[in-house]
């Protein structure tokens, strides 16, 4: 099983958090989104992951050496590929094409999800989906009275299916997806000056090829900063049974209530932390109180009441402020 992920974009929507990092990067429960994504990819998949491409921008050396490290992590041969253009979902795919081979599923790095099923090799292609109550606001997949997916529709206006598209995706033959996409490149088949990825799913369905969709049971939305922070509340319970907080930290008259994550080296002093909290290693709080919020790695918290907040590395924050968003760098006293 080869599993590529288009990670080139800018990320605008979780700005400033990613003004230094790339998005996939931002913690959950203590591991970047894009670790999370892979290591559930693999609990779903009853064959071994042999390689991940990453589709990536010019996001430095110690990035690309992470995204291998993750790759190695759950047995894999990681590989970094680049997409110098924003130029669509289709291009940034074909931008691996190397690993276009065998079995591959294709998943966007801002989507993480819970499922109980196990992957279903032998089908042509699987299109995750969830179930919502409001697919107005999703692409959605049409399913007939045989499981098989029949179409596609943009964000539906009148109810044609509640199945929203989450942005994973199964081909049991990826040279033929490869094709496919190199077909509309060739062809210069563009919606809006880009390269889709459903134009090409498109084609391969009216040639016969059977989509089913395969349902998940929790779909986790990393797109924006208050999706993030609640999505941090959900993992950080999904873990709750494993011990969050690393030996060396140092807690010092301190209330910790559960779920909370606590890495390396960090310093808890005078200080109400939970529920729901992440905490980076080697940061350190110091006579506050923090609930539902994700603080990352070197920073420096004083004095300070929040909840439902993100704060980024290397900040300096004292402050009585209840909700912040807060990237890399920055010294705040209010």
């Amino acid at each position: 099983m080869n599993i590529i992920i288009p990670m080139a974009g800018m990320g605008k929507r979780m700005r400033p958090h990613t003004l230094s990092i790339p998005k996939p990067l931002i913690p959950i429960a203590g591991k970047p989104i894009v670790q999370r994504l892979v290591e559930d990819i693999a609990k779903v998949c009853a064959t071994p992951i042999d390689e991940i491409a990453f589709v990536i921008g010019d996001f430095g050396q110690e990035v690309e050496q992470r995204l291998l490290a993750i790759a190695e992590s759950v047995g894999a041969k990681g590989r970094i590929c680049y997409q110098h253009e924003p130029l669509g979902t289709a291009h940034a795919i074909l931008c691996g094409a190397e690993s276009l081979k065998g079995n591959v599923i294709v998943a966007y790095a801002d989507t993480l999800f819970r499922a109980d099923f196990r992957l279903e090799t032998d089908q042509d292609a699987i299109i995750w989906v969830q179930a919502v109550e409001d697919p107005s606001a999703f692409g959605v997949a049409q399913v007939n009275e045989a499981g098989e997916i029949t179409g596609f529709v943009e964000k539906p206006q009148t109810f044609v299916s509640d199945l929203a598209i989450i942005g994973i995706y199964y081909f049991k033959d990826g040279e033929n997806l490869k094709g496919e996409l190199q077909y509309l490149i060739d062809q210069n088949i563009k919606v809006s000056g880009e390269y889709q990825l459903t134009d090409a799913i498109e084609n391969m369905r009216r040639k016969g090829m059977k989509f089913i969709p395969g349902q998940v049971q929790e779909w986790l939305d990393c797109g924006n900063k208050q999706a993030t922070v609640e999505t941090n509340r959900r993992y950080l319970e999904f873990v709750s049974d494993q011990n969050l907080i690393h030996e060396s930290v140092k807690l010092i008259n301190s209330v910790v209530i559960p779920p909370v994550f606590v890495g390396e080296n960090a310093v808890i002093e005078n200080t109400v932390l939970g529920p729901h909290v992440s905490v980076g290693k080697k940061t350190s709080v110091k006579d506050s109180v923090i609930r539902n919020s994700i603080v990352q790695e070197n920073t420096v918290i004083e004095s300070v009441n929040l909840e439902n907040s993100m704060v980024g590395n290397f900040v300096h924050l004292t402050s009585k402020a209840a909700d912040l968003s807060v990237g890399d760098y920055n010294s705040i006293t209010v």
